[in-house]
């Protein structure tokens, strides 16, 4: 046997002297192959969601999306497709007017493939069908669900489904039985209303079938604590959902990570319920015209909402400016990583935090929940903060020198594309075709990240074999 396929060997490597372009065919076939392949999971990742959104965007062009004679314009659909694979909930057309239902079906398709994630899915498919994953799938589905263990990556997505169904599920049946019993809709109507509104708050996608977003349910507690329940769970990230349902009662034993994303989020709701609270109570055009219990439901719903949800159950566009500024501040950070919210997510911010609570101290090491913090994150958060910083200001200068819109609503638009959240004040339809490409890019490099998409662009990874020798600047 061992002469054999030695033999087998020796006739392979002689064929190949002998006929060197069959020589030349399998290197230049590797090499072809070589360039199609995407080269690190990063690569992998944008590419899925490039096809998804104009799979999204041809879909959305044809007829059948819309109820009129026609389709969609390129812009429309391209735009409504990245908004919501990216689950952001940015319009330039009224959702619930201006798609069929099998417009609708689409973009609710869109948002469950962003939300869960393309190569998630893809993983997710693999296992049902061939019932094992190999080593690159498993390689790209812990690269976009940030998990470490690649041979856990199996449960780690039957988790994440049964989690998703089952809230989707929960807030659907709570949405329909509110919408047929308590305003009278079809049971088709709010069946249907049910799902998708369910489907866009895990995702927090924020899109909605009321031309008005939600504001017709400001005072509705059902509705209103129902979506943002939903979005709140979503917004927490499947690393914290998973864990909780394995150590719920066991909180001493919590990772940092599900402790600095549950932390982070009961102070930022908290902090932007009061905030829009006082700033608004008496604004007539938002929650001043709703009883007193209500108005601390808008606030609350608002403040969860700006955390990368995109509802509206108030006039986004009547809010005081300083209002605006605080709802920048809270989309910037959005909420949890690893799950369906944007943002530059809480655990960054929180890096940061502790990062300076530990300089000002004069500590050689940030601590955190009795916990060291690995160098190597306080370069990846500020990292992310700076390219962010730059995108953010970069695209604001841009849409300034193009339209007539003051720069309070367009780095409102700006930031609330590029966290991925969908609030407006009212300038997205309007803006120039360039601008509208603007936002698409900030949609899509926001749900990627701006250190994947870098990474995904990047050739080759660099290492250097020698340090120069240390020098301290002056700062400050």
């Amino acid at each position: 046997m061992l002469v054999r396929l030695r033999l087998a060997r020796i006739l392979r490597a002689f064929g190949r002297r002998l006929d060197p372009g069959l020589r030349s065919a399998a290197a230049t076939q590797r090499q072809v192959r070589r360039t199609l392949r995407p080269r690190n999971p990063a690569q992998a990742i944008a590419a899925g969601f490039l096809t998804a959104m104009f799979a999204g965007t041809f879909l959305l062009m044809l007829p059948a999306a819309t109820p009129g004679e026609g389709g969609a314009t390129f812009l429309e659909a391209w735009f409504t497709a990245t908004s919501a694979l990216c689950v952001t909930g940015l319009i330039v057309v009224d959702t619930p007017t201006y798609w069929s239902g099998f417009g609708e079906g689409v973009i609710a398709t869109l948002i469950q493939l962003g939300g869960f994630g393309v190569m998630s899915f893809s993983a997710l498919l693999g296992v049902f069908i061939m019932g094992k994953l190999n080593l690159r799938t498993r390689v790209m589905t812990a690269a976009e669900t940030k998990h470490q263990d690649f041979g856990d990556i199996r449960a780690l997505l039957i988790g994440i489904v049964k989690v998703s169904l089952l809230t989707e599920a929960t807030a659907a049946v709570v949405l329909f039985l509110r919408f047929w019993l308590g305003y009278d809709e079809t049971l088709p109507q709010a069946a249907w209303n049910g799902v998708f509104h369910s489907i866009s708050a895990f995702n927090n996608a924020g899109f909605a079938l009321y031309s008005d977003s939600l504001m017709r349910y400001a005072g509705d507690w059902i509705v209103s604590l129902t979506i943002a329940g939903a979005v709140i769970t979503g917004g927490l990230g499947f690393p914290v959902i998973l864990e909780l349902r394995k150590r719920f009662r066991r909180p001493h034993h919590w990772s940092m990570h599900t402790k600095i994303v549950l932390w982070g989020t009961a102070i930022l709701l908290t902090a932007g319920t009061v905030f829009f609270a006082l700033v608004e109570w008496t604004n007539r055009a938002a929650i001043g015209n709703l009883d007193g219990a209500d108005r601390l439901l808008a606030a609350f719903f608002h403040s969860t909402m700006s955390r990368t949800a995109g509802f509206n159950s108030v006039d986004i566009a009547e809010l005081h400016p300083v209002s605006w500024l605080a709802t920048d501040i809270l989309m910037f950070i959005g909420g949890g990583p690893a799950g369906t919210a944007g943002g530059l997510k809480i655990t960054t911010f929180a890096v940061l935090f502790f990062i300076l609570w530990a300089e000002i101290r004069g500590e050689s090491a940030v601590n955190i929940f009795h916990k060291r913090l690995s160098r190597s994150v306080h370069r990846q958060a500020i990292s992310v903060v700076l390219l962010s910083l730059a995108a953010i200001m970069a695209s604001t200068v841009f849409l300034m020198l193009i339209t007539d819109f003051g720069q309070e609503r367009i780095l409102f638009e700006v930031v609330s594309a590029y966290a991925t959240v969908g609030l407006s004040t009212g300038i997205t339809a309007d803006l120039p075709a360039a601008g509208q490409v603007v936002i698409i890019f900030l949609m899509f490099l926001g749900r990627l990240g701006p250190v994947t998409l870098a990474t995904s662009l990047a050739v080759r990874h660099r290492k250097t074999h020698f340090e120069y020798p240390k020098e301290r600047p002056l700062i400050g």
